[in-house]
């Protein structure tokens, strides 16, 4: 019983482990293509609402840890200098 149990927990994992890796993958595309669009806008040609929330997106790109904004810029095939980012 407990032998059955324990594949079941482990096959139950597994899947919230593949679960998991699908949304981070969708997550690091999304951050990758925000980290995109922040390098390449200029933020004085933005109405102000448009560029309060650039501000925003800018500062949590910019939050990122180094490896997970560079996973996620390989995630949309995106290159950027640390300079643009």
């Amino acid at each position: 019983m407990t032998d059955t149990m324990n594949k079941q927990e482990v096959s139950m994992l597994r899947e919230e482990m593949e679960m998991l890796m699908i949304e981070r993958t969708g997550l690091l595309k999304v951050a990758g293509a925000a980290a995109v669009l922040v390098a390449n806008t200029d933020g004085r040609h933005l109405p102000p609402e448009a560029a309060e929330a650039a501000e925003m997106l800018s500062t949590l790109v910019n939050e990122l840890p180094e490896e997970t904004l560079r996973d996620a810029l390989e995630s949309v095939r995106a290159e950027a200098g640390s300079a643009d980012l």
